[in-house]
Formats: structure tokens, sequence, C-alpha cells
């Protein structure tokens, strides 16, 4: 007996037929742009291009800069986790159509935004990127990104840490609390890394230090809580682990 699906309405079933049915077009189909840094590494070794961050993101762009020639033959466009928080050269995230895609089929579908969060990265520089920005520049950009995309209606943005050391990921929520651009959605946390990384190097899997690690997560808690009102001034601290940097190259989640 076939499944009914029962949590789709019959609408909703004709809507996802029809989206795949539209990717399969006759003469149609999907750009896998989802290469791994791994896969990359081989593809561009072919070529004898070195394997960094802004190579592949310049070997990108020059796919997703094809004019509207490519809507008769490509129907979709699978990206990799990388891809999501790159830009092209004019400053124009690859991922902001798709944020804007996002909430206008939210707002077609009557769905509730007041009752949604948005849980993206900050507007970060790249791991590899040799150019230090200050928490006033990530704020600034991220905010902006948000601003053009994101409708006033949504309830919050919590933020991913993405990586950044425990006392980054604070201070760029601080800074973007404290962004003077108008901001109409509450903008706070949603970390994992950056609120647990002290409390891990703490512990360290031994039980008497179960009450120590637990101060860790309460500090970093109380910080990060601060933070996302624009009132934490930073720890002065430029060592400890609360300072070391939570980046895992190719992190899958």
């Amino acid at each position: 007996m076939p499944h009914s699906y029962p949590a789709l309405s019959a609408e909703q079933k004709k809507e996802l037929s029809d989206i795949a049915l539209r990717i399969v077009a006759p003469g149609k189909g999907i750009l896998a742009a989802d290469e791994s840094v791994g896969s990359m590494a081989k593809r561009l070794s072919q070529i004898g291009v070195e394997n960094t961050e802004e190579n592949r993101r310049l070997y990108r762009q020059v796919l997703f800069s094809a004019d509207d020639r490519v809507k008769k033959c490509i129907g979709g466009v699978i990206f990799f986790h990388e891809t999501l928080y790159q830009k092209d050269d004019n400053g124009v995230p690859f991922v902001r159509t798709v944020l804007a895609a996002v909430y206008k089929a939210l707002s077609d579908h009557h769905v509730y935004l007041e009752g949604t969060l948005l849980k993206p990265n900050m507007v970060t520089p790249g791991h590899a990127c040799p150019i230090k920005y200050s928490p006033e520049e990530v704020a600034m950009a991220t905010v902006t990104a948000l601003r053009r995309t994101v409708p006033p209606a949504v309830a919050g943005v919590t933020f991913l840490s993405g990586g950044q050391s425990e006392e980054e990921a604070s201070l760029n929520l601080n800074a973007i609390n404290r962004c003077p651009l108008p901001r109409p959605w509450a903008l706070t946390f949603s970390y994992g890394r950056a609120l647990q990384a002290s409390a891990l190097n703490a512990w360290r899997g031994q039980r008497d230090n179960a009450g120590a690690a637990t101060e860790e997560f309460i500090k970093r808690a109380e910080v990060n809580g601060l933070a996302a009102q624009g009132k934490y001034e930073g720890s002065g601290e430029d060592g400890g682990a609360a300072a070391q940097s939570l980046y895992v190259a190719n992190h899958a989640y």
C-alpha cells in the first residue's frame, strides 16, 4: 500500500511534484557544484591551480556568472556548505538570491514569520583569508546582508558560531548589536562549540573537574547574554581557551 504522506496537503504534494518536474524539465538538468574541499583539490590540481578558498570561490564564480542562456538547460544547483558563505567579486553573496527566495516562498505560503527564527552564519572572512577584519566590520557586513534579505516580521536571528573562537564569536555578536544600522529583529546566539570549548577543556573527562567546567560554561553563557544586548566589553585576554580558534576544516554537521 503506497504511503499517503499525511503530513502534506494535496496542494503541497502538487507543488513539491511541480518543483521536481521543473528541475528535470525537457532539456534541463542539475549543476552539482557541491564538490568538497578535497574533491576540489583533485580538480584544481589537474589544471595546476592551488587549492585555496579564494581559488575555489573564483572557480564557482565562473559557473554562477553564466548569463540567461543557462536557464534553458539548468533546472537546479546543488551548493557545497562553503559556497553558502562566499561572494562574487562585487561583494554579493552567492547565497543572497537563495535566502531572498526562501523568504518569498515562506510569504507566498502564508508562513507565520513572526513565529520563525533564522539561524545563519555571520559574514566573516574565510579561514585562509590573510586580512583580519574588526568586529565592527563583521557586524556591518552581517547586518547589511540581513537587511537586504530577511523580512522584519521574523522574530529573531540566532547566529551559529561557524568555527570562530569563543571570544571572537562573542565580540562579533556584541558588535552586531551595536551596529548603527536599523535592526528590526532580535540578534542573538545559537552557539555550540563557542559555548562549550572552555568547558570541555576544563573537564577533560575527569569527574573532579565537573564543577570548574560548569563554571566555564556559565561564564560563556553570561558573556554571550551581554553580547546579545551589545553590553559586552571583552575579556581583555588574548590567550586562553576562549581565544583558541574552533575552526575545523571540512566540518560537517
